[in-house]
């Protein structure tokens, strides 16, 4: 057994930034031994009284989530849906692209939660709803269902006589998700795509929903028929980040009217949960009609500073797997830090669970670099540990967009294009508006200034029906006649034969000399603007830490520019907002380069770790890269002085690796 002090020489800060942010709680897992029930409990067995309202009455119930940035309103969402996922069906909802787009946002987001699979279960959460909609009780009845689809849609449709909108449709695609052949497309029908002709019809169905009148009615359909089965949660998180208006205030009129809307409806078995920063609902709760202000008939909760015994809980959690591997014992359970420590820094006895960790992350770092002496050693590294703290944050944000999005069509244009425009603002380009096209697919496009005052336009429409294609070429073909735009197509799916008209009009318009061009997005490039886009909401919301400091909008910008984050991002260097990179590297080649910058920056913030645990934190980083691949790149940074390994003859876990200033 190790001493204390040897296993926090060689392990990673357990308050380290990248482990303390959280933002959805389907994509940033909690780790239930973190938390402490007595944290906000009363808050909890409240929601709990009103989900249980709903389940009861099927009447929707809304309440507001508000507390200072840093109270743990996200981190509290993620365990309400932790704890009560057996009671109820949890979707997340951030930001929506366009206020003229927020049910399309609402009705994708929904469908998209629904298909994730809760804790303890085999299936996701759409087919355990529908399984309990139907009361399925055995695997026989399901098969015989399984083709006679005319029966299924009848006798449904007996049950719900009337309220439905387009019941052949929607109890069609209901039909569809139970049978694994058609699941996918069912999905994509209820989340909004906008499906082509062949895949309509697989369905038996006539029309994708295409307008928000469409989806209103749709989630509406949702919220009636989970009357038979359980609630579905439905949380509005990060709101610091939506459109806003010509004043600049935000756009929280659009959410009410939204929440007002499903509260007309009965049976509704909703319960909305609206999260939101206090100074940012004082600022704007004037603005809201006061009508649409009533229907928060589930009350207001808010977020209480915490009290030095919880906050010392909450350090004991994320220091026990430490003093667990020490002998002997710590006698303190939140050694190295102290109880005095708390009492000095918060002498009222009451704070922020992010002050309380922020807290511990500088007073770990100290003690750990006291054991070695390294306290005194005359650098100020404050830009460079910032810098390197931001790049271990987006590493761990882009692989959670990788494991997340796994096909571009799973974002929808407005909100690529809204993505989009913050990358171009980031980069500090002029005049960026949205909504270049006129009409319907208005927000599928922008427009931009280049340095040379060059204006640019740019359309992504990925949406696989040529109809569709042809009614954006048509809005593009007018853009073209009427400015004096270098206008630029983003799409990745296919733009139909020489024999369909939209495909002409494209022709016309991106083929031979033109000025015009279209460029074809990869996967990766969707990752890249997913991953700024989840950082920009967090910083709106002063949620983004960076080495103890919070990082505004501004200073987000400002660092992904100095580090030249979207230099290697191929969608930018084809539309020509950034400077490729003149690299000749195999995939091998750039995945160690990018092990190499992993390491450095983790030491960077660490100061020293032990090899064993670089390793494992590279492997849980990049999992195909090799542990003899790691140990080769440890060796020449070793041997080009960005590091300094310590024992390189003794045990693994015994070395320690230093930073090298």
């Amino acid at each position: 057994m190790k001493s204390i002090d040897r296993i926090i020489q060689t392990e990673i800060n357990p308050f380290d930034p990248v482990t303390l942010y959280t933002i959805n709680f389907w994509q940033e897992q909690q780790n239930p031994n973190l938390n402490i029930d007595s944290i906000h409990q009363n808050i909890i067995t409240d929601i709990e009284a009103v989900l249980e309202q709903v389940a009861q009455e099927h009447r929707p119930r809304t309440l507001m989530l508000t507390g200072d940035s840093g109270s743990g309103k996200s981190y509290l969402l993620g365990r309400i849906k932790k704890l009560f996922n057996t009671k109820a069906f949890f979707v997340y909802i951030d930001p929506w692209p366009d206020s003229h787009y927020i049910w399309r946002h609402i009705l994708r987001q929904t469908v998209d939660s629904l298909m994730k699979t809760p804790e303890g279960q085999e299936e996701s959460q759409l087919l355990l709803w529908l399984k309990g909609l139907l009361a399925f009780k055995n695997s026989s009845w399901l098969k015989k269902i399984i083709g006679e689809r005319k029966v299924f849609i009848r006798d449904i449709k007996a049950s719900y006589p009337s309220g439905i909108y387009n019941p052949n449709d929607f109890f069609s695609a209901l039909y569809h998700l139970l049978n694994p052949q058609y699941r996918d497309i069912a999905c994509e029908w209820l989340r909004g795509d906008d499906l082509e002709e062949d895949d309509l019809k697989a369905l038996g169905i006539k029309n994708s929903i295409d307008s928000e009148d469409s989806a209103q009615k749709v989630i509406t359909n949702l919220g009636i028929i989970s009357a038979a089965s359980q609630p579905i949660v439905l949380c509005f998180d990060n709101l610091d980040n939506i459109p806003r208006l010509l004043d600049d205030s935000l756009d929280l009129q659009a959410l009410f009217n939204v929440n007002s809307s499903i509260h007309t409806h009965y049976p509704q078995n909703f319960l909305i949960i609206i999260s939101i920063i206090t100074s940012t609902w004082k600022q704007n709760a004037e603005l809201i009609q006061p009508a649409d202000k009533a229907r928060v008939n589930a009350g207001y909760f808010h977020l209480k500073p915490i009290t030095l015994a919880q906050g010392e809980a909450l350090l004991a959690a994320r220091l026990s797997p430490l003093h667990f591997q020490a002998q002997p014992q710590p006698k303190s359970s939140i050694f190295p830090l102290s109880t005095k420590i708390l009492e000095q820094k918060f002498p009222s006895g009451k704070t922020l669970p992010r002050n309380i960790l922020e807290l511990a992350r500088k007073e770990y770092d100290e003690y750990k670099r006291k054991i070695l002496n390294q306290l005194d050693n005359g650098q100020d590294l404050t830009v460079e540990k910032k810098l390197a703290s931001f790049k271990l944050i987006w590493q761990d944000k882009y692989q959670k967009s990788q494991k997340k999005i796994k096909k571009i069509t799973q974002l929808a244009g407005p909100e690529l294009i809204r993505m989009l425009q913050e990358v171009l603002k980031a980069l500090q380009f002029q005049d960026v508006k949205t909504k270049l096209l006129s009409g319907k697919y208005a927000s599928y496009s922008l427009s931009y200034q280049q340095a040379d005052k060059l204006q640019i336009g740019v359309v992504w429409t990925e949406e696989p029906n040529m109809n569709s294609f042809y009614n954006i070429m048509n809005a593009s073909q007018a853009v073209v006649d009427q400015k004096s735009h270098s206008l630029y197509l983003v799409r990745a799916a296919e733009v139909g034969n020489t024999k369909l008209v939209g495909n002409q009009i494209y022709r016309k318009i991106f083929q031979g000399k033109s000025k015009n061009y279209h460029v074809q997005p990869n996967l990766e490039s969707i990752h890249y603007l997913a991953t700024y886009h989840s950082l920009v909401n967090s910083a709106m919301a002063n949620e983004l830490v960076i080495d103890g400091k919070v990082i505004n909008l501004k200073e987000l910008e400002e660092i992904v520019c100095e580090l030249q984050i979207f230099n290697d991002c191929g969608l930018f260097q084809d539309l020509s907002i950034v400077v490729p990179t003149d690299k000749q590297e195999s995939q091998d080649e750039e995945d160690l380069e990018k092990v190499k910058e992993f390491i450095v920056d983790l030491i960077t913030t660490q100061s020293f770790m032990g090899r064993k645990n670089i390793i494992e934190n590279v492997q849980a980083q990049f999992s195909q890269i090799q542990p003899s691949q790691v140990d080769r790149v440890i060796q020449e940074l070793d041997r080009i002085k960005k590091i300094q390994v310590i024992d390189t003859t003794g045990k693994l876990e015994e070395q320690l690796i230093f930073f090298m200033p």
